[in-house]
């Protein structure tokens, strides 16, 4: 059996709106419609979200995809322990400064940058929330990008790495839960 991580397709930016409660873009609704061909099979039982705005309608697109009739709904599960990293300390940054403290992010795992989670910490909250979902069965999980690197770094248990982030927004990976280990690298959902 596999689990998958879906991270959120494209957001509409609103640097006047927290970032948590940006929504999908029209071509976000579009790419999360597909999703279901790379981040669900039959035996995932479950289809769980970060508590951040955009995951959770990716998640809610996912599951009418998966629906098994006209009238039988997959529920989505909120866990916010899946949410992004905590950037509350800048909030909204410019795409060039934004990359900047990404890249030092990565870089210095062990440190706060400009106030953000540190990237080990982040780590440890994905890990034990992904652990404890996965204890009863296979899922999807629906949350972020920079949490799903630090999430699989972990599985192929090597250091923390900006070369293991997604190649862009709407992407997922497979997971064995119980060998606690990757089964793929990122596929970007078409």
């Amino acid at each position: 059996m596999v689990s998958c991580f879906l991270t959120h397709a494209e957001v509409v930016v609103d640097p006047e709106v927290p970032i948590e409660s940006w929504g999908l873009s029209v071509a976000g609704r579009r790419r999360a419609a597909a999703a279901h061909r790379l981040a669900w099979s039959p035996e995932v039982g479950r289809i769980v979200s970060s508590a951040e705005r955009k995951a959770e309608e990716t998640a809610a697109v996912l599951a009418r995809a998966v629906g098994r009739g006209p009238d039988v709904e997959i529920e989505i599960e909120v866990e916010p322990a899946l949410g992004e990293i905590d950037r509350s300390a800048t909030g909204y940054l410019p795409p060039a400064e934004f990359e900047a403290v990404v890249v030092a992010f990565f870089a210095r795992p062990e440190e706060s940058v400009r106030g953000w989670e540190r990237a080990v910490d982040a780590q440890a909250r994905i890990v034990a929330a992904v652990r404890a979902l996965t204890r009863t069965g296979d899922v999807t999980v629906v949350s972020h990008g920079a949490v799903g690197a630090l999430l699989l770094a972990d599985l192929r248990g090597v250091p923390i790495s900006r070369a293991l982030d997604q190649p862009g927004m709407g992407s997922v990976f497979t997971f064995d839960p119980r060998r606690w280990r990757a089964c793929s690298g990122w596929a970007r959902v078409g």
